[in-house]
């Protein structure tokens, strides 16, 4: 069977094991199911998310001239401290903006390759944790704009990181750390206008992936270079899948591309 669709990161459901599905436009995959199977990745052309023409992606799902002007992609995006709807400054259009910035926001602690800090939405939890590949994950405050996430982002990264080592996320290699220890080492350092948002005596949260085989030297995948890929899926985590030949293909890395899938 052969589906052929634009690629958006991977849709989830967190359950016993984290269920996995690609949207390819009328059809949904439920990854899952795919474990242990051989499958066929070929690159076809190229579809902007935004404006849909068959223009090149230039970041995140987007041709050049979208990235630079549609309110899904402004720095704040990115850099949550930038954010400014809360004062009811434009960026690039205030509502998007407002509908996006003025909700409730979380700033966590994530162990997926080392211990991070990162900044979602509230009702992207756990979404975004699956997304980052933590197999752990615990919220300190719970603010109610993007801006605050953002400068409390910035002062605890100063004291723990703020990325994630990809290689070491996909082959399972992180370190035990007690995220409640860490939670409670890092409150001091939350700025004065989130200090009342702090999150107290709560408990991680554990998520589990469904990888048969993880790899030990993970070597990525540019199909843009490649076009054509056939490998047999031994796991996903993360927004990655996992192939028998330790080959991985990060999906959202790919947005835009619009691809035959072939089962």
């Amino acid at each position: 069977m052969t589906y052929q669709g634009v690629l958006k990161k991977m849709m989830t459901e967190n359950s016993d094991q984290i269920q996995y599905y690609l949207d390819m436009n009328d059809d949904f995959i439920n990854m899952n199911q795919l474990l242990n199977t051989t499958i066929t990745i070929d690159f076809v052309t190229y579809e902007c998310l935004h404006c849909h023409l068959e223009k090149e992606i230039y970041r995140q799902g987007f041709c050049k001239s979208c990235f630079f002007d549609t309110p899904n992609a402004g720095d704040w995006i990115m850099r949550p401290e930038l954010s400014t709807a809360h004062l009811g400054i434009e960026d690039r259009d205030l509502a998007y903006e407002k509908s996006v910035q003025l909700k409730p926001h979380i700033v966590y602690l994530a162990n997926s390759s080392n211990v991070k800090v990162g900044v979602t939405r509230k009702q992207q939890v756990p979404t975004r944790w699956i997304d980052q590949g933590a197999h752990e994950a615990i919220e300190i405050v719970e603010v109610p704009n993007r801006y605050l996430a953002g400068i409390t982002e910035v002062a605890l990264k100063a004291h723990v990181a703020d990325k994630t080592n990809w290689r070491k996320m996909l082959k399972n290699d992180s370190t035990n750390e007690n995220l409640i220890e860490w939670r409670d080492q890092l409150e001091p350092y939350i700025p004065t206008e989130a200090k009342a948002y702090f999150i107290a005596n709560n408990k991680a949260t554990k998520l589990h992936f469904p990888v048969v085989k993880y790899p030990e030297k993970p070597k990525s995948l540019n199909l843009k270079k490649t076009n054509h890929f056939t490998g047999t899926l031994v796991g996903i985590k993360g927004q990655y899948l996992i192939f028998e030949d330790e080959t991985v293909f990060n999906v959202r890395a790919n947005e835009g591309l619009l691809v035959s899938i072939k089962i």
